[in-house]
């Protein structure tokens, strides 16, 4: 796929930023689109697309279970 993207979930990353998850994202739409910087008609579908994909990285993240690791303390 697309060799800059790296892995965000532990224990490859102690902690992942919002700004992490977005450059992913943004790596993935341009991979997938084939555009750097989409045209300005096609503009709002590749931002949209760029937080659709963000919003389920970070839903996968939120969500993986990690074996040997423990759970988050909720408090």
């Amino acid at each position: 796929m697309c060799r800059s993207i790296k892995t965000l979930r532990e224990p490859y990353v102690p902690q992942v930023t919002q700004a992490d998850v977005e450059a992913a994202a943004l790596q993935y739409v341009r991979k997938i689109s084939g555009f750097r910087a989409p045209a300005a008609h096609n503009a709002e579908a590749f931002d949209a697309a760029v937080r659709a994909v963000a919003a389920a990285t970070a839903t996968l993240l939120d969500q993986l279970q990690v074996r040997g690791s423990r759970p988050a303390a909720t408090g």
